[in-house]
């Protein structure tokens, strides 16, 4: 799920089945772009990838999708915020492989110690033209108007612009007077807390030319903190009570403060603006100007220190001090116009970053050895020659995935040094980490062990034998003599059935229809139930058990679902037909999307409905209201509402085949009370249902979600 429009899925009906590798396919593209030869997917597409906040992947720990539909009713949020879902063929070890073949996060090679003076840092004269910072500014010293953003690269970097329908609102600064390469620098950093608004700012520093602060003020959100992250913005709740600065305050005083030609400089200042809701014309971006390739950033901490030799957001501080970042920033961007590109470029700021890197992955690791972690390979093992997962391409890019979660991840050695007790310590976590990371993998579980698998092969009779129910009405009664062969025509224009048997243990004879698809059965109970068959008026309904006690409100809950918006079920059809005759036949209804024709997965020969999809629910409305009663090639059409028009119509097949022969004689299960494993897996799927969604509602807009129902294997 998108929490914006920037994710387009084209897959529906068979096609919504997708592979590991196409899931791969998808998180690297979202987490890195166009480097490290990540593409586009083949079977989606994400629409501005830079404009991505970040990527959050949820693992549900040995859950498949059996659970999903088991506990369909209790996924009550899941349901209705992720409108995509796939089915995952399977895979063994599958979230191993998903990282990349037996990866180890951590670097493989033992840290050198290099530093910036160090001769091996210091590339050739020839290596220094393939340096981004070269290729975008020359080799020659500028002035500071040479690396002022333009309009075009504040547009593609999400500034705040003049006259944007979306800065409706926005102060102006009003510095409109022409710079020059003297005109005054000022560094500008922000803290922001999340609220019920998004990321508001909570404090806000100046400096000037000379490292000066002239405004470090504390403000008042508009919205209630939703989560203050302390450890990041040094902000708490004490704090905030007796501030009563708010934002139109500090609008004010910044638009007073600043000269007409005042450059501003910062980490990322599009964040701070945004968050400011200003807009001013000329700005230098130190996340920008020190370039890098394939749209890569470095980090402010890592710059102040490779760059300055200053070490600032100190882990020993309760969070970052904007002052420090607003004069960290403001002095590399001094550097760099006093140096120039070439003396920057000669600084070989990604081998400083590499061997920090390996440094810290050497430290890490022996930290956890001594307390009796074991890990797959060691450091000073040779680089394995299999293809690095996007994990290991995020660190040699600077960015630190976040890994929560209760299990260790198989051969990935992932959550190790994030092991959790509950669930509800990694929601605790996740809530303050999330929002400021640009890649996580959360990981929650059921509950404390491993599912048992004899509870699981409870569950998949128990979801089989609803799903047979669901897809089996009785019809009747009928006179002794009636001809079966009109009842199965009629019944048969509501879609196909797999088996229609004469029941004779009653008074007068019914019939027993088992469907293939949900929509079929329900089509058939809408509309036969107190029609005249065979020369009877019959009563049509599904079997009585216990389980079938929620079947309206499930029937009701698959209706509304996402996933359905804006798709019909149509039954009637001649076998004959194909999709481009249906293409065809439909052509003059109203934003029409797609149309899927479902096929016997072992014969491959067509079933006699379709599934159509709208653009609006509106449109799939009013072609249901123009279908229904439709003659198309002498046969009347009937339709409704979709009730599985994706993944979930192949797996009820794959179901019902593979167990039909078990299932298809059972028609009534004796009541019988839930086992207390399954009542408590029903509380648990509850409580995990409400942590996804507060999880999900801490995200930030344009963040990717996935959630994952790995299964056991």
């Amino acid at each position: 799920q998108e929490k914006s429009s920037c994710l387009s899925a084209a897959l529906f009906g068979e096609d919504c089945e997708i592979s590991r590798d196409q899931l791969y396919e998808l998180l690297k593209y979202a987490a890195l772009g166009k480097c490290h030869n990540a593409t586009q997917p083949s079977w989606c597409r994400i629409y501005r990838q830079s404009h991505l906040a970040g990527v959050v992947v949820i693992v549900l720990h040995q859950m498949s999708q059996l659970h999903f539909y088991k506990f369909y009713l209790q996924f009550k949020h899941l349901r209705k915020a992720f409108r995509h879902r796939f089915t995952l063929t399977p895979s063994a070890n599958f979230l191993a492989s998903l990282y990349g073949e037996g990866a180890n996060l951590k670097p493989q090679n033992t840290a050198q110690g290099l530093t910036s003076t160090s001769s091996e840092c210091v590339p050739e004269r020839s290596d220094l033209q393939d340096n981004p910072i070269i290729q975008k500014y020359g080799e020659k010293k500028q002035g500071l108007t040479s690396y002022t953003l333009t309009l075009e690269e504040q547009k593609k970097n999400d500034y705040p612009i003049k006259g944007f329908s979306r800065c409706k609102g926005y102060i102006y600064t009003e510095c409109d007077q022409q710079r020059t390469d003297s005109s005054p620098l000022f560094g500008l950093d922000c803290e922001m807390c999340l609220t019920a608004k998004g990321n508001e700012v909570t404090r806000v520093s100046l400096v000037d030319a000379q490292g000066r602060c002239l405004l470090n003020e504390l403000v008042k959100p508009e919205t209630e903190v939703v989560n203050y992250r302390t450890r990041f913005s040094g902000i708490t709740k004490e704090m905030l009570l007796p501030v009563k600065t708010r934002l139109s305050d500090i609008q004010t005083r910044l638009k007073k403060m600043l000269p007409r030609d005042a450059v501003l400089v910062g980490h990322s200042l599009n964040g701070d603006l945004q968050a400011l809701e200003m807009i001013h014309p000329s700005v230098i971006d130190t996340s920008l100007l020190f370039a890098r390739n394939g749209g890569r950033r470095f980090k402010l901490k890592f710059l102040a220190k490779a760059v300055l030799g200053k070490e600032i957001q100190s882990e020993e501080k309760l969070g970052h001090d904007p002052a420090e970042d607003a004069r960290a920033a403001l002095e590399l961007a001094q550097f760099f116009i006093e140096q120039g590109p070439t003396k920057v470029a000669e600084l070989n700021l990604e081998m400083i970053l590499k061997t920090e890197q390996l440094a810290e992955a050497s430290q890490e690791q022996a930290a956890l050895q001594a307390q009796g972690y074991t890990f797959q390979k060691q450091l000073n093992e040779p680089p394995h020659l299999s293809k690095p997962c996007f994990l290991e391409c995020l660190q040699v890019t600077g960015q630190k995935p976040l890994l929560l979660g209760r299990q260790e991840l198989d051969s990935s050695g992932l959550c190790q040094s994030n092991l959790s007790a509950s669930n509800k310590q990694i929601l605790q976590k996740a809530l303050e980490g999330v929002p400021l990371s640009t890649f996580s993998i959360i990981q929650f579980s059921l509950g404390p062990e491993n599912i048992a698998p004899r509870l699981l092969a409870e569950l998949c009779e128990k979801v089989g034998s609803k799903l047979t129910d669901m897809l089996t009405v009785y019809a009747g009664p009928f006179e002794e003599s009636f001809c079966l062969k009109s009842v199965k025509k009629e019944f048969g224009r509501c879609g196909p059935f797999r088996s229609l048997t004469v029941v004779t243990e009653t008074y007068q004879p019914y019939v027993c229809i088992q469907y293939e698809v949900l929509e079929a059965a329900q089509l058939a109970v809408e509309s036969l139930n107190g029609a005249e068959v065979a020369g009877s008026c019959i009563k049509v309904q599904r079997p009585v058990t216990a389980a079938m006690l929620d079947c309206d409100v499930l029937i009701k809950e698959l209706e509304l679902d996402v996933e359905n918006e804006g798709v019909i079920y149509v039954a009637g059809l001649k076998k004959s037909l194909t999709e481009t005759d249906l293409q065809e036949e439909f052509s003059q209804l109203k934003d029409l999307e797609t149309l899927f024709l479902p096929k016997d997965l072992q014969s491959g020969k067509h079933r006699n409905c379709c599934f159509l999809k709208f653009q609006t629910a509106q449109s799939a409305m009013d072609a249901l209201e123009a279908i229904n009663g439709r003659t198309v090639r002498g046969r009347k059409l009937r339709g409704r509402n979709a009730l599985a028009s994706g993944h979930l119509w192949r797996w009820i097949w794959q179901m019902n085949h593979s167990n039909g022969k078990q299932r298809r004689n059972i028609l009534y299960k004796k009541m019988e009370q839930l086992s207390d494993s399954e009542q408590d897996l029903r509380k648990n799927v509850k409580k995990l249902d409400n942590q996804i969604r507060k999880l999900y509602r801490c995200l930030q807009k344009n963040t990717l979600c996935v959630v994952l129902f790995p299964g056991v294997n």
